[in-house]
């Protein structure tokens, strides 16, 4: 059986005077070397993709991370300066993608900036910058330094008991690598939060009514899957999901 094929929905960048589709190789290597499935890069457009007709050509849908962030309108929130960078375009393109595989029950794993397209998409809310909320630790990913200790693996997570991602990572404390500085704020009533940091900041979700897979997870799991025990397990996991999905398909 050839490989099953997941979406990653693109972000939009601008490089030499025009525009590109893109993905970041740490999401399109774990899916490869560790979910062990193939992966299509769907174009981002605020008005022209046909969503069923990408989601029948695939087994899974990987929501990765960016450096932009959700819309403040599509949660009801007057948008600020410091509310940006945003891409309208991947809005566009990744709220119906979540929203129809999930009607679908095709597998879905959701990171960073995609947990919040999660949360949004069924209509949860988002906070900015989080760090100035009294008691809130700054998760924003530290300034001067190189990518790797950036995305370290240094602060916990508690993972709930009978939570989804339970079934793999365990259950109590797990060390992430968590960076950002928006997090969901009221979470969406189709979602189950499966754990937190230790400043109560919402770190995994789940979707209740889900006919499978169907995680979020606000740390980056891509960026040492192929080292790291969790990080690998979450991908793994995901991969098998896929598997499945595709196997009952054929």
């Amino acid at each position: 059986m050839p490989k099953p094929i997941i979406a990653i929905p693109a972000d939009i960048r601008e490089f030499d005077g025009t525009t590109w589709h893109a993905a970041q190789n740490q999401y399109v290597r774990a899916a490869l070397k560790v979910a062990d499935v193939m992966s299509f890069i769907i174009p981002a457009f605020e008005a022209g993709n046909d969503t069923d007709a990408i989601l029948d050509r695939v087994d899974g849908l990987l929501v990765s991370g960016s450096a932009t962030n959700v819309h403040p309108s599509l949660y009801g929130q007057e948008a600020r300066d410091s509310d940006g960078p945003f891409d309208p375009a991947r809005d566009a393109t990744t709220m119906p993608l979540i929203k129809r595989a999930l009607d679908r029950g095709i597998p879905l794993l959701a990171i960073c900036r995609g947990i919040q397209e999660l949360n949004v998409a069924l209509g949860g809310t988002l906070a900015s910058e989080i760090q100035e909320q009294p008691g809130v630790w700054d998760h924003r990913k530290p300034a001067d330094v190189d990518r790797d200790t950036a995305f370290a693996v240094r602060q916990n997570v508690i993972v709930a008991k009978g939570s989804c991602i339970a079934r793999y990572l365990g259950t109590g404390e797990v060390m992430v690598n968590s960076l950002h500085r928006q997090a969901i704020s009221k979470t969406a009533p189709r979602l189950q939060v499966e754990a937190v940091a230790e400043d109560g900041t919402i770190e995994a979700v789940s979707v209740i009514d889900a006919k499978g897979f169907a995680i979020g997870v606000q740390w980056h799991p891509e960026y040492w899957a192929e080292t790291d025990a969790p990080s690998r397990a979450l991908f793994e996991a995901f991969g098998n999901a896929v598997r499945a999905y595709a196997g009952d398909r054929s």
